[in-house]
């Protein structure tokens, strides 16, 4: 598994409650941008529309020797899960404070593949907490290797 893009923002700005992966319904000059890793999944966010699970705001640059039928770089498009996990999802982002955000893009048997995240929104405290923690931490992996 390679990873194509990750939304690192969405760790800072999120506490992850559940992973799951969905497949993504991409046209050709897409597959090719994606491939040279020219995406970013900042901004992004996903949602539940008429029973569908849907993928806002990636930006997928446009391929440069694209002609052109190259695609939209920002357009909604459409990620593959089964309808009974659809359902859920729909449940729970209905919840308070949840949300399904795109952690990272990546490539698996020759597909690609975006890992979404049930989310929970965080506090600023929280957000100085978990920078403070890191800071910790990396400090101390500092401290055992030298």
């Amino acid at each position: 598994m390679s990873v194509i893009a990750q939304n690192k923002k969405a760790f800072h700005d999120y506490y992850v409650e559940e992973r799951l992966e969905a497949g993504i319904v991409l046209g050709g000059t897409e597959v090719k941008s994606c491939r040279a890793k020219d995406v970013s999944l900042q901004d992004s966010y996903a949602s539940v529309d008429k029973g569908e699970l849907w993928l806002h705001n990636a930006h997928i640059a446009p391929y440069a020797q694209g002609n052109r039928m190259n695609h939209e770089p920002k357009r909604s498009r459409k990620l593959l899960v089964h309808r009974s996990e659809i359902v859920r999802i729909a449940k729970a982002t209905q919840a308070k404070g949840m949300t399904l955000v795109p952690l990272a893009f990546h490539l698996t048997k020759g597909r690609i593949k975006v890992e979404l995240g049930l989310c929970k929104g965080k506090n600023v405290h929280d957000k100085r907490e978990t920078l403070k923690k890191k800071d910790q931490d990396k400090e101390l992996r500092r401290a055992l290797r030298g």
